[in-house]
Order: C-alpha cells, then structure tokens, then sequence
C-alpha cells in the first residue's frame, strides 16, 4: 500500500521519512549541522541552480526540517510545504510574498493581536497595504472591498479568540472570481479536524507554536500551498520574472515558476524570505514538531471533548458568566458553519464574559490553580488568559469591538486533564473572586 492510500493517523507517524535513507534510524534523526558537503563542483552546480533538491546549507533546508515538511504536507493534501522559524514569520512571508511589490491585502479583523498590530507597524513600510472588510462573516462584504492592487484575502478559519468559524467556500470563491488566492490560518483548527485546501483555500499558515505540536516546548511555523492557484496569471509578476540568481546550468535566467513549477509559492519563500530574511526551523525544534504531530488526533479529539464539557459548565453558570463564545455553545450563528466544515469538532479555543467587576475578573484569574494564565493555545495543559488586556492589547478598543473582543471576554484554550478537576478549579475561582 502506497503512502498516497494512508489514512490521516498513518500519515501523522509516518509521511514523509523512510529510515533507510536515514541510516535505518526508527525516529527521526536530528541533522544537528550548519552545513552539507557539496561533494565535487559539479554537483554544487546542480545544487546553487536549484537543479538538484538537497541541502546545501541549514537556514534553507535540513534534512530534519525536510521530514516536516512533508509531514505536514502529506496531512494538509498540500503540494509544497516549507517550515519557519515562528507562526508570525509564516504569516508574514506568506502575506509578502502574495502582495508583492505595492500591493494589497484584504484580511477579516477576527484575527490573532499580533498578525492585526502587524498590519499597521511592518507593511506599510513595505509599500504594501491592508484593508479589513466590514463584515466578516458575509461573503459580499470581501467583494464590496476589493481593490484593483488587492492581491490575496487573509483569514483564519477559526478566529481567535471568539473561535468565530469562516465560510471558506464563500470567500474563495471571491477571491477566484478576482484572480487572486485565499490566504488561511488554520493553528486553531489543524489539519486534523480541517483542510482549507478541500474548501477552495490556496495557502494555508500555520503556527506550529500552537495545537499542531501541542505541547508548549517549541516556537514554529509552517506556509503550504495547494498547487492549485495560477501565480502565473497577470497579477504577481514577482513569480514570473527572470531572476539571476536561478538561472540553469548552462546559465539561462529563469522565474520562480520555472525553478519551482510543482509550488511556486512555497518555492519563492524558501528562495528569497527564507534565505534573505532568515527566520529558518532550527532541526531541534522540526524534530519536536514532528513528536507532537505523532499524538495531533488523539490530542484534539481529547481536548474537543473536555471543551464542550467546560461550555456546558459555564452556560449552567448561575452568576459569574454572561454569555460563551464557541461554535458548539448555545445559540452560537457559528453551529451551522462548524458542522459543515468540522464536523469532528470546531476546536478547544472559547471565550466568556465575565459578569462582574475590574478587580473581580483579576481576582478570578488570580485565583485559578490548575489552569496556567499565559497567552499560548493548543497546549496539553488549560491555558486562561484576559485577551483584551494581553493577546489582543495592541488593538484599541474600537478594534476590538470591530473584531467582537468585549471587555469582559476571557479566553480558555482547554487542555487534556480531566474534565471534572477543570469545572472544579474554575468554580473554585468563581466562588473567591464573586465572595
């Protein structure tokens, strides 16, 4: 049975690696080294004209990243894949990369504090500007903002921290109808429990950081892409321009479409941001990855369940809690998207409202035992955090209301202890704070 057959927990253990072209290692062996030998000045030839795919230097690829990579793409049904030093360097080098030079991006404002604040601090010193649609969640709000130099739609398909769920198929759609990709972060999500590509997605971003490793010991992120989009289509002339720097053997000049014709998006990344602006994946940190990547469904399906046990304590909440935002909460305008699009479950990422004072919600956050309060998500251990004040603190408050972050929210991002121990230290909590 071919590696093309394997079910998503197969591929999760195994895509990727063959241990006989890794010294018959059964784990993955951690190529702990700067650089690769050239062997005779032929073969480096091959290798600086992007002839011959091997590692000649680790900031560009290493031989533990690699596996990643592949990893990851085989789970995504992606045609290129390539790995960085942090989520945000994915999402910024995928944004660049599809603007291009005074370009533009249209991006939903249900996004992480940091890929928002982003927005107005980093691109527009790259000539390069954003804009937020009115309404994220109708389809004709993204066509009614698109400009002529709009160049790819961002979203993520699970927002945080309201876990607000974005019609995909919607958007794509518009995105395709104007000759431009859609750009999804899915780190709330995984591939696991959605794959943006089988709903119209061109590119999907990844911090690797969160769920998708799963255990709050690495910083990482990952770009992949469909193979689907046509780069090649009058509006990204940064693909189709011959470079210097990739001409062939015999020292013709050629574009990134013709080095990289299987993922040209994936392929410019690694050639020019990855290689220039260096926020490369250590093999150390590939290396835990690809650890965390072996548990994602048992880990998701685990953190899934204890979720709706937590929504369900705080809806039955008689004070404390004015309301919970999560797709499977109740009355949530989300429930319908979710079962199309994750019908394994939308996540272990919720916010709620706490009912009470300034000093009461410190007093709660102050209060809890067994959930740790720091801003990751996606961890094996419960994670609370007040977001308005910490994840999402750059934004002000009017951009907070745009993006639906009330002042009272509190995010939990449910981890895998046991559901009863967690109601207990939250009512626990509830009940100092509210005394």
């Amino acid at each position: 049975m071919g590696q093309e057959n394997w079910k998503f927990d197969t591929r999760k253990v195994r895509a990727g690696y063959d241990p006989k072209e890794h010294n018959n290692a059964v784990s993955v062996p951690i190529y702990q080294s700067t650089a690769f030998e050239l062997g005779d000045t032929e073969r480096a030839l091959r290798l600086f004209s992007f002839s011959e795919a091997s590692p000649i230097y680790s900031r560009l690829a290493n031989p533990t990243v690699a596996v990643l990579e592949q990893r990851a793409a085989s789970l995504e049904g992606a045609a290129g894949a390539v790995a960085t030093g942090s989520g945000m360097a994915a999402v910024s080098y995928a944004l660049l990369n599809a603007a291009g030079k005074g370009g533009r991006i249209l991006a939903s404002p249900r996004l992480y504090g940091g890929s928002f604040d982003s927005f107005q601090k980093i691109y527009p010193d790259f000539g390069i500007g954003v804009d937020l649609v009115e309404d994220a969640d109708d389809p004709a709000s993204y066509e009614k903002a698109i400009r002529p130099e709009t160049r790819a739609i961002f979203v993520e398909s699970i927002s945080n921290p309201n876990s607000a769920v974005t019609d995909l198929e919607a958007v794509a759609k518009v995105a395709h109808a104007h000759g431009i990709p859609l750009i999804v972060d899915n780190t709330l999500a995984t591939p696991y429990l959605l794959r943006p590509f089988d709903f119209g997605a061109d590119v999907v971003v990844y911090s690797a950081t969160k769920a998708l490793t799963g255990h709050g010991n690495v910083i990482a992120g990952l770009v992949l892409e469909s193979g689907k989009f046509n780069w090649a289509n009058g509006k990204f002339p940064q693909f189709e321009t011959p470079l210097y720097f990739l001409r062939d053997v015999q020292g013709n000049l050629r574009s990134i479409e013709q080095v990289f014709p299987e993922f040209p998006f994936t392929g410019r990344i690694r050639a020019i941001y990855l290689n220039y602006l260096g926020a490369a994946l250590g093999p150390f940190d590939a290396y835990l990855v690809l650890l965390g990547l072996e548990t994602l469904s048992e880990r998701v399906d685990k953190q899934v369940a204890n979720t709706d046990k937590i929504i369900r304590y705080l809806e039955g909440r008689k004070d404390g809690v004015s309301w919970v935002k999560h797709p499977h909460a109740a009355g949530s305008p989300y429930r319908k998207l979710a079962d199309r699009y994750l019908p394994k479950g939308a996540g272990s990422v919720l916010t709620f409202g706490f009912k009470g004072t300034a000093e009461q919600s410190d007093r709660f956050l102050n209060s809890v035992k067994l959930f740790s309060y720091h801003p990751n998500i996606g961890d094996a251990r419960s994670l609370i955090i007040n977001s308005p004040k910490t994840t999402h603190g750059e934004l002000t408050p009017e951009q907070q209301r745009n993006a639906g972050l009330a002042p009272e929210s509190i995010r939990l991002s449910i981890g895998l202890e046991d559901a009863d121990d967690l109601t207990a230290d939250l009512d626990q909590a509830f009940q100092k704070a509210l005394s």
